[in-house]
């Protein structure tokens, strides 16, 4: 039996305003600094509790088992963690585009996390919830968190900071190529930059950064490749993540329809708005 929920929980997509990689550990993941910024493109989650224990998904990203899905991995965890009796059915509406460097299946995790928390009475700790999301990803924890964060580590320690360029939240144009990156082969690649000095969020701030991803990416993927070249005609043009995304910052949303009537067929187009504060952090207080 379920106790359906028909408010959705927001599941927000990121953006990378840089990424450094500043060293590599011996378990072989990389180490980190990023900035990560919210943006209103968001997943719609649906959670109905369940009085049997049992996890069902009724739909979800196309193409992805239910095994798979980092939703449904993400309430076994926290079941299997706190020993809850209860369970779940989870209906997740994509809008987040996959292997697109915006974080989509991480911040499903991280939602399913925290809602299930509430809505299964456990009131973990933030601190918590991100330790166990960090199992499913390392995005997942500033998910949790909520605000837009300096990270470090492999994107795990997070320090809440307003984005140089979005004190106002600013306004954002995506691309999104036709290719599907694949973070492993990118993180994998033997011409990577894995060795950037570290700078410190003053220096960041200063001068910006940039992404260490970016040379890999354009060689293994030449749709991203001309993304960003005819997106940088319209501003200073980055790659989020691994990508395939790359993004601008625009002055105005006028200035989103008239680059738009000039975009290629080959990619779409999105217009979001940065956030600070994830709107999951209103539903929460909402529930």
């Amino acid at each position: 039996m379920s106790v359906a929920d028909d408010r959705p929980w927001p599941a927000p997509a990121k953006l990378n305003l840089f990424l450094h990689i500043v060293g590599r550990r011996p378990d072989g993941y990389h180490e980190l600094q990023t900035c990560f910024q919210f943006v209103d493109l968001c997943d719609d989650i649906r959670i109905g509790v369940r009085a049997d224990g049992e996890i069902h998904r009724t739909r979800g990203a196309a193409g992805v088992s239910a095994d798979a899905d980092l939703c449904v991995r993400a309430a076994r965890a926290l079941k299997a963690a706190t020993g809850s009796a209860l369970g779940a059915t989870i209906d997740v509406t994509k809008r987040i585009p996959m292997g697109a460097g915006l974080g989509g299946g991480s911040s499903d995790a991280a939602t399913c996390l925290v809602a299930l928390n509430r809505l299964w009475g456990l009131d973990l700790p933030s601190p918590d919830l991100a330790a166990l999301g960090l199992s499913l990803g390392a995005d997942v924890p500033v998910f949790i968190l909520g605000r837009a964060a300096w990270a470090e580590g492999v994107g795990e320690r997070l320090t809440s900071l307003v984005p140089p360029e979005a004190p106002a939240e600013c306004n954002y144009l995506i691309l999104k190529p036709n290719v599907f990156v694949s973070t492993g082969q990118v993180f994998q690649d033997p011409e990577l930059t894995r060795n950037s000095p570290r700078i410190t969020i003053h220096g960041f701030l200063a001068s910006g950064g940039r992404n260490d991803c970016l040379d890999v990416v354009r060689r293994r993927y030449p749709e991203v490749a001309r993304a960003l070249d005819w997106l940088s005609a319209h501003g200073h043009a980055r790659l989020t993540g691994t990508g395939a995304c790359v993004f601008v910052a625009l002055e105005s949303t006028g200035r989103f329809a008239e680059i738009v009537r000039e975009l290629p067929p080959e990619f779409d187009a999105y217009l979001v708005r940065g956030l600070n504060d994830s709107p999951l952090l209103e539903r929460l207080s909402a529930a």
